[in-house]
């Protein structure tokens, strides 16, 4: 299941457009059933994927390959103790079901997206790879790391079911996160990558708990090691921004990565890499590791994956 439940990336993604953010995103942590078979650890290869999309609104839409392949900054939520099918998990016993988290990139084709997405939502734009790092940090770990929760005063209140005292005091969790780029030329000449992003997962506008609640509100049975991906994780300021879309307003203004080049959207070649750790004064540092997948061309004939 992939949420989506930043405030601030989905302001950031309506804005360019002229629209106003889902009426429905105030009230639920809204999200859609995704695939498991595409998903793979640190390390992988990313083809580019071919699509359907509309680059003329005048004119009818064309096949070909995704030329707005971005990268979202995403945790992913292993499931540790599941639900009976038909029962819910309430809120304040929600993050007992979390075994542990981990790093996650939702790859996403935004020009696919944008054709394809009415009404139902995402498909071919989201489902051709998953990359999360290969080590878990459990939720006990990270207790000491657990932070406040609470909504701006003129944004409505969650319902009874979203709300508890527990979530409010402890509901979110202050984990920093880093996504890079480095392209093809920059690994040959042994460059660093250049950090585009910086931001924190306490800004979300939901809790992993409150995404739980609501998961299963009706009854849906959750099992040990399925995998939530929590929605791009962005923050107020430009600089926290978890995805190119939002970092180069809708592609309209490229960001340097550095010597000399710069990005709309990941071209081929490309690695994206995510970082993530939490630390705190009289605690342990923790470290997420690293999670990387490198952009491939679209396979030259059908086989050649």
């Amino acid at each position: 299941t992939d949420f989506y439940t930043s405030l601030d990336h989905a302001v950031n993604c309506s804005r360019p457009l002229g629209m106003a953010i889902s009426p429905n995103f105030d009230w639920l942590p809204i999200a859609y059933h995704g695939r498991v078979s595409s998903i793979d650890v640190s390390g992988q290869q990313v083809y580019r994927p071919m699509g359907q999309y509309r680059p003329d609104p005048s004119a009818p839409p064309v096949h070909d390959a995704c030329r707005w392949l971005d990268y979202e900054l995403e945790l992913g939520a292993v499931i540790g103790v599941g639900n009976p099918r038909g029962n819910s998990i309430p809120l304040r016993d929600a993050q007992r079901h979390i075994f542990g988290l981990c790093l996650l990139n939702d790859w996403s084709a935004r020009d696919i997206q944008s054709w394809e997405m009415q009404p139902l939502g995402p498909f071919l734009a989201k489902n051709f790879a998953t990359t999360i790092s290969p080590w878990l940090v459990t939720l006990e770990a990270l207790l000491p790391y657990r932070t406040t929760w609470s909504r701006a005063a003129e944004r409505p209140q969650p319902l009874d079911y979203l709300s508890s005292d527990d979530n409010r005091a402890a509901g979110a969790f202050d984990i920093q996160l880093e996504a890079s780029v480095l392209s093809a030329r920059q690994l040959a000449q042994g460059r660093q990558p250049r950090t585009l992003t910086r931001t924190s997962f306490r800004h979300q506008y939901w809790t992993l708990g409150q995404m739980i609640a609501h998961h299963t509100m009706g009854g849906c049975n959750l099992q040990p090691g399925d995998l939530l991906g929590s929605g791009t994780i962005s923050g107020p300021s430009s600089g926290e921004a978890g995805a190119l879309i939002e970092l180069t307003v809708g592609g309209t203004q490229p960001v340097d990565i550095g010597n000399g080049e710069s990005r709309a959207f990941l071209d081929d070649g490309d690695t994206v890499i995510f970082r993530g750790w939490c630390e705190r004064d009289g605690f342990a540092r923790i470290g997420f590791g690293t999670n990387h997948g490198t952009v491939l061309p679209v396979p030259a004939a059908e086989g050649d994956h």
